[in-house]
């Protein structure tokens, strides 16, 4: 068991009698059917779907307080308590930016139950991502202790087993505003419910799967040399085909075309970043069309 007080994390703190109804209506996942001691995946989408920000956003127990706190990262906390306060209009709702006083700590390895020291939840994407606990950060290392597990000096052990799972992260394997929830993989990994009700950016996001129109994802890569950095273009032969996220210890991801680099494949093109041979590998998440595949996995 390891953990990881995840620095680059911030909490809001959302409450009062109309708060369910009101996330629920912005997010895309269901809030309606969240239940204390889970957990979902989330964005808040501008009206043409693209990715204002992600997080996860869990339930507190009447015990601890009641309300819904947000996850999120803590340099677009305070846009996100901006946003949510614009569309609060005349909802009985509060909205707070705790992110001073509680941190986030990610804690995975063999299988956690739960601490005292926390609100304590599964991370709603992958079940081998481990648990999350949002705390006062100098209470980490007697809720890691709690759980079994050893709490490392930084994240980037944590940062490392994100990439081995393909698992991308807001501003280091793509821009904010800038891409589709699904070109970010959150359709395959819980964050988009196709069955709730209207959310902010519904209409773009709905057709996109209906039409399988996402020709640019983000997807998992290997390398054997040195890692190139991040940001820089991904090329198969001459031609750009994507662009470079996180990388660590041979693995990373990347945004890719994956029409361009299937053809690439196809004729034996050499996929490249930065000078260093990359090769794509699927996730066992994955459920859309990767390269190189004929049909749609069963």
């Amino acid at each position: 068991m390891q953990a990881a007080l995840l620095s680059d994390r911030g909490v809001i703190r959302v409450s009062g009698d109309e708060a369910r109804a009101f996330l629920d209506r912005l997010v895309t996942s269901s809030i309606d059917t969240l239940q204390p001691g889970a957990a979902r995946f989330c964005a808040l989408l501008t009206p043409q779907g693209k990715i204002i920000v992600d997080f996860i956003v869990t339930e507190a127990t009447t015990d601890d307080g009641g309300g819904f706190y947000i996850d999120v990262p803590r340099a677009l906390a305070p846009e996100l308590t901006k946003r949510l306060t614009f569309y609060k209009l005349r909802a009985r709702v509060t909205i707070e930016d705790l992110s001073d006083r509680l941190g986030v700590m990610a804690v995975w390895g063999d299988d956690a139950t739960t601490t005292e020291h926390g609100l304590c939840y599964p991370d709603p994407r992958l079940p081998a991502l481990g648990l999350r606990v949002i705390l006062p950060p100098d209470t980490a290392m007697e809720a890691a202790a709690d759980l079994g597990a050893a709490l490392t000096p930084d994240d980037d052990s944590y940062d490392a087993h994100r990439i081995a799972l393909g698992v991308p992260r807001g501003g280091h394997d793509f821009i904010y505003g800038d891409v589709f929830p699904h070109e970010t993989d959150m359709d395959q990994l819980g964050g988009v419910d196709f069955t709730k009700g209207c959310f902010i950016g519904q209409e773009v996001v709905s057709r996109m799967e209906h039409r399988g129109t996402a020709r640019t994802r983000i997807v998992p890569i290997r390398y054997a040399d040195a890692s190139p950095l991040p940001g820089l273009p991904v090329v198969a032969g001459e031609k750009n085909v994507g662009a470079l996220g996180s990388t660590a210890k041979g693995r990373g991801l990347a945004l890719l075309r994956l029409d361009r680099v299937g053809d690439a494949m196809a004729q034996g093109t050499p996929i490249s970043a930065g000078g260093v041979e990359i090769w794509l590998e699927k996730p066992h998440w994955a459920r859309f069309r990767f390269p190189g595949e004929q049909d749609n996995p069963a």
